[in-house]
């Protein structure tokens, strides 16, 4: 079994190694789009996306991200509220070359658009069972009651 912090530690590892979620707002779930989340070890409970500000997620508000681990073996879902980051600071510190590659009108681009999503609610699943129990697994035995104990809600 792995405890709590041991596995919101897991998550954060797993989405930094694939930040690439689909993000909804809460009033348009059928509009969820492939986002890159843009990670600073240092923020508390915060993730940032760069759009264009004639996109659907410009509105801001309440959202939902989902997120399936790029070896499948962590998946979640989580949400917050997303809101325009105004911050210069906070813009130069998550711009990069890849970034750029997106908005080829760089940093000062009036239509760029930073968001920042301050994160609340989550559900993690661990689904790297190990060694032992995927052997059980492979042999047909009952392995429920272990995939709960890998399983958390918790606030992020």
């Amino acid at each position: 079994m792995t405890d709590r912090t041991e596995l919101k530690e897991k998550f954060w590892k797993a989405l930094s190694g694939s930040p690439f979620v689909f993000l909804q707002l809460d009033s348009e779930p059928d509009n969820a789009v492939p986002m890159t989340a843009q990670l600073d070890k240092d923020a508390n409970s915060t993730i940032w996306f760069f759009t264009t500000r004639d996109h659907t997620l410009a509105k801001g508000g309440p959202a939902t991200a989902t997120f399936a681990g790029k070896d499948h073996k962590m998946f979640a879902r989580f949400s917050g509220t997303l809101t325009e980051e105004t911050s210069s600071d906070r813009l130069d510190k998550q711009w990069s070359t890849i970034v750029e590659a997106w908005f080829p009108g760089g940093k000062d681009d009036p239509n760029l658009l930073m968001l920042r999503m301050d994160l609340g609610q989550a559900e993690i699943w661990n689904s790297d069972l190990g060694f032992i129990d995927n052997a059980r697994m492979l042999l047909g035995f009952d392995v429920r009651k272990e995939a709960r104990e890998e399983h958390l809600e918790t606030t992020l």
